[in-house]
């Protein structure tokens, strides 16, 4: 019974991988689309937002069936239950790709200037969201606390581009509805950091018991 279990801890492991995979791929590409001013590529974003919420659904049935059919130990209940949390957050982070892709689908940014930070931002977040998952599968509560320590990079990011934005305004030479749809980009990935975090916190609690 528990080397039953077990292969369903496991394939519950790959399909967590997967999707925070989805997740990383949905973010990279709203980047790439944002950064090369790309409306066909920022188009193909919610096809992956679709499978994102697919999976999500997968993880919730898998655990599910594991907590009423396989009545599992108390480890092994914190692990079930912060992967039912985990996938909500992942679900969250590909909306919130698929609402930067929506804004680069209407918006018009080829006359503006490239946005300094944006793309290192967003590499951030994006290693974020793999470290996070990473750190559930490999157990590894030092990674998911470096992926805490990170989200203070990220809200910094935040704060300089959004203060160089206002400061754009200001001073009169940048369109005031372009630069309003770049800051709420920022905020999306600034939002997509906040969720990774959540997901290590959770991580440190299927492992300890305790969510710092």
């Amino acid at each position: 019974m528990r080397s039953k279990f077990d292969e369903q801890l496991e394939q519950l492991n790959h399909e967590l991988i997967s999707m925070g995979g989805l997740c990383e791929n949905a973010i990279a590409m709203s980047a790439k689309a944002l950064t090369d001013h790309n409306k066909v590529l920022a188009s193909k974003v919610p096809e992956l937002v679709l499978e994102i919420d697919q999976k999500e659904r997968d993880i919730e049935t898998m655990c599910m069936k594991l907590l009423l059919q396989q009545q599992p130990v108390a480890k092994d209940l914190r692990v079930i239950s912060s992967a039912l949390k985990m996938v909500t957050d992942m679900e969250r982070i590909g909306d919130n790709s698929g609402d930067i892709a929506e804004i680069v689908c209407v918006a018009d940014f080829q006359n503006e200037d490239d946005l300094p930070n944006i793309h290192d931002m967003a590499l951030i977040t994006i290693q974020m969201v793999t470290k996070s998952v990473d750190a559930f599968v490999k157990r590894d509560i030092a990674l998911a606390r470096e992926v805490v320590a990170t989200d203070d990079v990220v809200d910094r990011f935040f704060t300089d581009i959004k203060h160089e934005l206002i400061n754009r305004i200001k001073e009169g030479n940048t369109n005031g509805e372009t630069t309003l749809d770049l800051l709420m980009i920022v905020k999306y990935f600034e939002r997509i950091g906040d969720h990774a975090v959540n997901i290590a916190q959770w991580v440190i609690f299927s492992i300890t018991g305790v969510k710092e």
